[in-house]
């Protein structure tokens, strides 16, 4: 039976150290094998599939070990899941990232807003730091000082999922740093009678229509919630 076991399940002897199998392309592309077993080894026991389903913890990823970046800014991310899967992703990979998860100040009344809760899966972990403060705002000024460093940033909005504020968040990132992939989570699309929130979706289509820079989407959406990767092309 143990032999059966090891056989049907060899993540446990997994090194992972690539999964770009082919640097010499345009289209985005990562080794999907690999980054299942490292999901469902290393991500799914640690943070779950709420509310990141099995394909969105993929792309995350996937996007992290295809761009290597130097820095995550990431917000509005409660306990600090997304924080999490990225610092897990970074630290299989043997990558040097520093994450940077950003919340309101305690003293904004929001619906997500953790309180107490705040950071709780990733406080304490090497190169992961907790701020307070406007989650556009503040990443910016932090890519800005570390700008001369040679920073490569990757950036992941989730929060208040409103039309406005996506939009806001996303215009403020590509015209700052255009060449800088985004995340973007909750924009599942589907038809009005469904009722759902389309806001992040729209904000998606509408800011991308007025940049003067061609962007390519990957988007998972076979259901809630929904995430896209937009990289420059």
């Amino acid at each position: 039976m143990k032999k059966l076991l090891n056989s049907l399940w060899p993540l446990r002897k997994t090194c992972y150290n690539s999964s770009v199998p082919n640097d010499n392309c345009s289209e985005f592309e990562v080794d999907k094998w690999l980054l299942s077993q490292f999901v469902v080894e290393r991500l799914v026991p640690i943070v779950g599939v709420r509310p990141f389903p099995l394909d969105e913890l993929l792309l995350m990823a996937g996007t992290v070990v295809k761009y290597k970046p130097t820095h995550i800014f990431e917000w509005g991310t409660n306990i600090g899941k997304s924080a999490r899967v990225f610092f897990e992703t970074a630290k299989a990979f043997s990558l040097t990232t520093e994450i940077h998860s950003i919340d309101l100040p305690d003293t904004i009344e929001h619906v997500e807003h953790p309180q107490h809760q705040r950071g709780r899966m990733v406080r304490g972990l090497k190169g992961v730091f907790l701020h307070q403060g406007d989650g556009l705002e503040t990443s910016l000024r932090l890519y800005k000082s570390f700008r001369e460093r040679g920073c490569r940033p990757l950036f992941f909005v989730d929060g208040d999922h409103s039309y406005e504020s996506v939009k806001r968040e996303l215009c403020g990132i590509l015209s700052t740093v255009p060449e800088a992939p985004v995340l973007v989570h909750d924009t599942f699309y589907q038809s009005k009678e469904s009722g759902y929130n389309i806001g992040p979706y729209q904000a998606i289509e509408d800011t991308l229509a007025a940049q003067p820079h061609k962007y390519k989407k990957i988007a998972v959406g076979l259901g809630l919630p929904g995430m896209t990767l937009l990289y420059k092309l």
